[in-house]
């Protein structure tokens, strides 16, 4: 069976100002894929996830998300666009003022789940991340690894198909690092596709997945996985 494309994008470039961040970039990631973007602090690594949250519109070209052509959309269903990716970020923008289980909990209401069935989705993806013993503490009062999983539980309980991720072990020494690498591989084997951004060398040769590497804004390499 021929899996569907999840993500295209097809001759984009996208300036700004002066600055052309990204050049003339075609790759195509297939329906339950996991591929990691890599390359320098400067590449277009970023800018590539920002464009698929239709956070800016490229200066050329078209992205595709699930048969999606975003590059059309209208700002107004943008909000919507959003609430079909799970997004996990480097710096996890949890609200300090909330717990682990209503940080979660924020992304269901904005998606307008019914509250009857909070509990149950929350409790299901704390499971999943190993966080279920620290649902009630504040994000001041667990360590770096805990909010990475945190952040990857909210983006988790909207059951999106598709999860972006940016630089999701920057900030994590190693053993974490490791740990959120075998969740993403634990999250894709249940048929997710993932794309992650990274610049860590040792996260790409333990993971033996595809590799679309950056320089300047261009693909330099597209390794498959092996």
């Amino acid at each position: 069976m021929n899996k569907t494309s999840m993500v295209e994008f097809k001759n984009v470039s996208k300036s700004f100002g002066p600055i052309q961040a990204l050049k003339d970039i075609t790759f195509n990631i297939q329906e339950g894929e996991f591929v990691f973007i890599s390359g320098a602090s400067g590449a277009g690594k970023t800018t590539i996830l920002r464009l698929l949250i239709g956070q800016f519109k490229p200066t050329s070209g078209e992205i595709i998300i699930d048969g999606t052509p975003i590059h059309k959309m209208k700002k107004s269903a943008v909000p919507r666009l959003r609430q079909s990716i799970g997004t996990v970020y480097q710096d996890y923008r949890l609200l300090p003022e909330r717990t682990i289980r209503e940080n979660i909990e924020v992304a269901l209401a904005v998606k307008s789940v019914p509250e009857k069935e909070w509990r149950e989705r929350v409790d299901q993806v704390l499971n999943v991340v190993g966080l279920k013993d620290r649902a009630n503490l504040f994000p001041a009062q667990i360590s770096g690894g805990e909010l990475q999983r945190a952040s990857l539980a909210r983006a988790l309980v909207i059951n999106p198909k598709l999860i972006l991720a940016d630089e999701p072990t920057g900030n994590l020494d190693w053993k974490n690092a490791e740990s959120m690498l075998e969740l993403f591989e634990k999250i894709n084997k249940e048929g997710k596709t993932l794309i992650v951004t990274t610049h860590n060398q040792a996260i790409l040769v333990k993971s033996k997945k595809r590799i679309i590497e950056l320089e300047d804004g261009k693909i330099i390499h597209d390794q498959k996985s092996h």
